[in-house]
């Protein structure tokens, strides 16, 4: 790995890290998380499969496993399967998994989502329940918070694991390496094996490390963050035959994003708003978008005007020639000249998607996420 690109990991990691702590520091006064021998509280939650829950949902289980979690977080992405496959394990043995999300998706800003290919709404959160195949209940509180309130959880994924008379008996972390494949979610096994054992759990309480849960009243940044981009410069600059190959060569270790364009085309003008919101999803990582406009050279600042009301502060050319054949030849011989047009391209120069037309948002921050990754 290249000097600069460890150094920006690194301070990805630092920044999350203090962000954490600060997160956690400012909630410790305002929610608590439940004690060591306490009761289960109530709740009655909608999950994505289109059925209610509530404690009485679950009780025929003889040991009850909640875990808060969500779709956007990372630490929460990667210990997904090891939920399923908790679920899987111990459901013969009278175990029942529900996973619910405490986040209030109003709290989560588009810039929070660079791991993500979706919020934490509750339609996405059936998306994700759909996608994932999963074998538990995934059940929303974003919208009161009431039930993640009362049992407190303090980052994502969070365990709390009841007893059959749904006392706590373990509160924390699933495991301690939160790389996928790394490690089975031992802790939160140890406690489940020793309950259905009748034993005392030997380490009854962890701590546990994810992204802070996203309370309601903690959405400072994701209501003031569109008036602070809306402020960024929007540049537009022209770009030869040569420029054009150097873009396409893709000689970094970003995945890129570039969109063909005109003001003079509808559809073009109608999704450049979901192309703004991708970038501004995934330019903290290793991801770069660019727009390329088609307009002709003396057109200039018709584009340029256009690109500020849309608020697109990537980067942005506009070709330097009126012959259009000759741009759709630089651009990709594959094309066959229609706007918009798409390339996705991974470093090095490999076209990984392309497409003629308007993109389907959701396809496409899917693939940019499962390039530059959905984990730490």
């Amino acid at each position: 790995m290249n000097p600069s690109k460890f150094f920006n990991y690194l301070q990805r990691f630092f920044f999350f890290f203090f962000a954490l702590m600060l997160a956690n520091q400012s909630l410790a006064a305002d929610v608590k998380t439940l004690e060591i021998g306490a009761t289960a509280p109530d709740f009655s939650l909608p999950g994505t499969d289109g059925k209610t829950y509530t404690l009485k949902s679950f009780a025929s289980a003889k040991v009850l496993v909640v875990i808060f979690s969500c779709n956007h977080c990372p630490t929460a992405q990667a210990y997904e399967d090891r939920m399923i496959a908790i679920t899987k394990d111990y459901k013969a043995k009278g175990v029942a998994v529900a996973v619910v999300s405490p986040n209030d998706p109003k709290a989560v800003a588009l810039d929070e989502l660079g791991y993500s290919d979706m919020g934490d709404s509750f339609a996405e959160m059936k998306i994700r329940y759909k996608e994932k195949n999963y074998n538990f209940p995934y059940l929303y509180d974003g919208e009161t918070e009431k039930m993640s309130r009362a049992y407190g959880p303090i980052a994502t994924p969070h365990v709390f694991i009841f007893d059959k008379e749904r006392k706590l008996q373990y509160v924390g972390r699933l495991d301690a390496s939160e790389k996928p494949g790394s490690a089975n979610a031992e802790d939160t096994r140890n406690a489940i094996d020793a309950l259905l054992a009748g034993k005392p759990v030997a380490v009854p309480k962890t701590k546990t490390f994810g992204c802070s849960v996203k309370w309601s009243e903690k959405s400072d940044w994701a209501v003031k963050a569109p008036s602070v981009w809306a402020k960024e410069p929007v540049n537009l600059e022209v770009i030869d035959d040569a420029g054009i190959k150097a873009l396409l060569k893709n000689d970094t270790d970003k995945v890129r994003l570039i969109n063909v364009w005109a003001t003079w085309c509808g559809p073009c003008v109608t999704e450049l708003p979901e192309f703004v919101e991708i970038n501004r999803m995934y330019r903290r990582r290793d991801f770069e978008f660019i727009t390329l406009s088609a307009d002709k050279p003396d057109k200039k600042d018709k584009a340029h005007e256009m690109l500020k009301k849309m608020q697109a502060s990537a980067k942005n050319y506009i070709y330097s020639s009126e012959d259009k054949y000759k741009l759709i030849e630089a651009i990709d011989p594959q094309w066959q000249g229609a706007l918009p047009y798409t390339l996705l391209i991974e470093p090095g120069g490999k076209v990984a998607y392309r497409t003629q037309g308007s993109i389907e948002p959701q396809k496409m921050k899917k693939m940019i996420v499962e390039k530059v990754g959905r984990y730490y």
